[in-house]
């Protein structure tokens, strides 16, 4: 099995929902996947949510992850008011790790309040 360095992505692979990867911007940061596998399979950029260090007390539209869950080292927050779109080869491979399934729905029903959507 080929061992791939940190930053370059294996053919065929892309980033799935739910999936908590750094994104290389300036400097490396984590974001979970938000864009739908079909999309993120396709296309080439993927739709990602910020995750911060800082606590914002204030925003209820930013759910905690506690450290160990996506494969974070730190107690984090998943900046759901900030949903953006990046280039797909700003993914770094490999996923730190991926959300549970309950910890996503909480991630969704935040994004949802935060964009007013039904």
């Amino acid at each position: 099995m080929k061992a791939w360095k940190r930053g370059s992505q294996p053919p065929g692979w892309f980033p799935k929902r739910g999936d908590v990867c750094l994104i290389q911007l300036d400097q490396q940061r984590p974001a979970v996947i938000l864009s739908r596998d079909t999309l993120n399979r396709h296309s080439l950029d993927v739709c990602v949510l910020p995750v911060s260090k800082a606590e914002h007390r204030a925003f209820s539209l930013r759910p905690k992850l506690r450290a160990g869950e996506g494969g974070l080292s730190f107690d984090s927050w998943v900046k759901c008011d900030q949903p953006t779109t990046i280039d797909k080869p700003s993914v770094v491979y490999p996923p730190l790790g991926t959300l549970s399934g309950t910890t996503l729905h909480l991630i969704e029903v935040a994004v949802q309040a935060a964009l007013e959507l039904p």
